[in-house]
């Protein structure tokens, strides 16, 4: 038994009397959207708290709202720090452990505000004229570093909100643009970057500590607080941002720089002579050595990671993990500087490992579940977990890997009022009989002799993992409770292992990714017998909405049904109405002028006449990754052949759906999607 399904058990046992007053449900999307949901803890400077964001559904308000929280290490005194209406998050330490740094939006924009740890009243600690996106706290807590929206030719923040309400009051509404991007991810571009600006606590003018240069800071649009870090004398922030040029839309080259809180030289690059992504600084106890994270090839955005080590200042570099086949994430040092701790994709898991700072040699700390976001406290390593029958809750273990087990366990009653089908995760051979991991999920209330549908899900990226994790958009647990087996391949080009599988799906979109697939039906269908599989349909997202596409005329005889998500059709025209321009010609090999044969090659629209599977096509009107013309189009070809098709469009979402009401439409419309198509006698003339 595992100390991961043993650490379950124990959590189950301890439900075992509330689930008896009432008997369990089987898990729903309302379940699902309901859970509290915890990020972003922060240890104090002596190991003994750990504060943490929660976010709960305000239901009337049809959003989420988020709170902070206070837990010992060891678990106790868990309580609520504030209870605003306004959403508070992204908490720091003092180096004293006195007081809580977070940002707040109480004020009627997002500030950084203060409160003594031990409770009491919160004070602003900001009050520029713009919203507060990210910060940093100096060592010494007299300054905060903050991300603004400015507009780089301002000399004043004024200006930049100035020129915001003048063009508010234009009767014109177009925008003139000279550059990509013009649009990113889900937001139209106006001319402002993302600029860190060092404030006195004190009180004082904020000061650009970006002068001069044409980049944001944090990155856009997943950025955040880890991006940047005050030196150890706190006079310096060291910061991730990409100046390209003309080149941003196609370029990875994010550089690490150098700048002095008072703004008295521009900043300085670090990296320039690594043209791939160099990102995350994390200083040593002790401040003489930075650690960072770094690619070595340009233009691609799913290069494995290393963790260099750089004497701080100005001394010689060393790549710290250039044996170790996996891309880190969560770097964070011990308290005496000689061991780094973070997490990695690792063979359908989100792993916690220990590195050695001299050697490099790798150790697993904790192997199973999805784990992010470690911290050290005191002798014992803190993290977020969850899995696929359980939302993050806080753990702890010892460094050594021994004595795993929760802090806190805020959702215990939800959990206790339903009921999750099992998860377990197989192996087969995939393309060129290479092993393929892949997880099934079996149906809430599992009979043995019964045969229940299959709800085969594809996940996206493509450089991704649906892995041991909780997930909130696609979670296993809706398709099992509402009878469904969930199968989940982790094909050539998913991530975690080893960076030659993630490389193997370069060029070859519709091609290995596409056998895996296939083999990994097959195999589960060998495997777990009581799997209907000729009550099948196939879901994905992204790059899965692309393979649905690709399935519709490439594999049409096999499923029942299709669910197809914000998928391009076009493969060309996805070229030119995308934004980050990089991802296409990295996995092209190039431009479609240039390599026309490459966008050609897994192409879904040149397969349209092959199609004969009912598909849903969903997609969000707000999504630049993936434009909804791609759904529109997709949709527009099912109708004009005659397939039986449903389009369910966002005008509101982007390339995900995150707003609860809508989250609720979506699972609703695809349950019952599914549900039409895979009765036990197919509807007449599906097939």
């Amino acid at each position: 038994m595992s100390r991961l399904t043993a650490l379950a058990l124990s959590c189950l046992s301890l439900l075992a009397a509330a689930a008896a007053v009432a008997q369990p449900h089987p898990f729903n999307v309302r379940d699902l959207i309901g859970f509290d949901r915890l990020s972003e803890p922060a240890v104090s400077p002596d190991g003994s708290r750990i504060v943490f964001t929660v976010s709960v559904l305000d239901e009337a308000a049809g959003r989420r709202r988020t709170d902070l929280w206070l837990v010992r290490a060891d678990g106790s005194g868990l309580r609520q720090l504030t209870t605003h209406q306004a959403s508070d998050t992204s908490a720091t330490w003092t180096a004293d452990g006195k007081s809580i740094y977070f940002l707040s939006s109480r004020s009627g924009s997002s500030q950084v505000w203060r409160m003594p740890a031990d409770g009491g009243e919160a004070e602003p600690v900001t009050n520029v004229p713009l919203d507060v996106g990210a910060f940093a706290l100096s060592p010494s807590a007299t300054h905060v570093v903050v991300a603004l929206e400015v507009f780089t030719d301002c000399p004043t923040l004024a200006c930049t909100t100035e020129r915001l309400e003048a063009t508010a009051k234009r009767k014109a509404s177009g925008q003139i643009f000279d550059r990509l991007f013009i649009r990113h991810w889900d937001t139209w571009k106006d001319g402002r970057r993302s600029h860190l600006f060092a404030v006195p606590v004190a009180g004082g003018a904020p000061i650009d500590l970006m002068r001069g240069m044409d980049a944001d800071a944090p990155s856009k649009p997943f950025g955040g607080s880890d991006e940047f870090a005050f030196t150890p004398d706190g006079r310096a922030v060291v910061f991730t941002a990409r100046q390209a040029g003309r080149e941003e839309a196609w370029s990875t080259n994010f550089d690490l720089w150098f700048s002095s809180i008072e703004g008295s030289a521009a900043p300085r690059n670090l990296t320039a002579s690594n043209a791939a992504w160099d990102t995350a600084p994390v200083f040593s106890p002790d401040g003489k050595t930075l650690a960072y994270r770094a690619m070595t090839r340009a233009g691609y955005e799913a290069d494995r990671f290393r963790i260099v080590l750089r004497q701080w200042p100005d001394g010689p570099t060393r790549v710290l993990t250039e044996g170790w086949d996996r891309s880190p994430d969560g770097v964070v040092w011990s308290a005496d500087g000689r061991t780094l701790y973070a997490t990695a994709g690792n063979l359908g898991q989100v792993s916690l490992f220990a590195i050695d700072a001299a050697t490099g040699q790798v150790r697993t700390v904790a192997k199973e579940g999805h784990i992010v976001a470690p911290g050290v406290a005191g002798d014992r390593l803190v993290f977020l977990l969850d899995h696929l029958k359980s939302p993050a809750e806080l753990h702890s273990v010892r460094p050594d890997g021994s004595d795993l087990k929760a802090i806190t366990t805020i959702n215990a009653s939800r959990l206790a009022s339903v009921s999750m089908g099992d998860a377990e995760q197989f192996t087969f051979k995939g393309w060129n009989d290479e092993t393929v991991y892949a997880w099934v999920v079996k149906p809430v209330g599992f009979q043995v002799g019964k045969k229940y549908p299959l709800a085969f899900l594809i996940h996206g990226g493509p450089q991704g993992s649906f892995s041991n994790n909780f997930h909130y958009r696609w979670n296993a647990q809706v398709y099992a409770a509402a009878g469904y087996a969930a199968v989940m391949v982790d094909f050539h080009g998913s991530t975690g292992y080893g960076q030659a599988f993630t490389d193997a799906i370069n060029g070859d979109w519709g091609g290995k990714p596409l056998v895996d697939l296939q083999k990994g039906f097959d195999a589960a269908a060998a495997r777990y017998t009581w799997i209907d599989t000729d009550r099948a349909c196939a879901l994905g997202a992204s790059y899965g909405g692309y393979m649905i596409n690709w399935i519709a005329g490439n594999w049409p005889d096999r499923f029942r049904c299709l669910v197809n998500h914000d998928g391009n059709l076009d493969e060309r025209m996805a070229y030119y109405d995308t934004e980050e321009l990089w991802f296409p010609e990295w996995e092209r090999g190039g431009t479609p002028w240039d390599k026309p044969e490459a966008y050609a090659r897994h192409n879904p629209i040149d397969y349209v006449k092959n199609w004969k599977t009912p598909m849903l096509v969903v997609h969000g009107g707000r999504d630049y990754r993936v434009v909804d013309t791609q759904g529109i189009s997709t949709f527009t070809a099912l109708q004009r052949r005659g397939i039986p098709s449903r389009f369910l469009y966002f005008p509101d979402e982007n390339h995900w759906v995150l707003k609860p009401a809508n989250s609720v439409l979506w699972h609703e419309t695809v349950l019952a999607w599914l549900a039409e198509w895979t009765r036990p006698a197919p509807p007449s003339g599906s097939r």
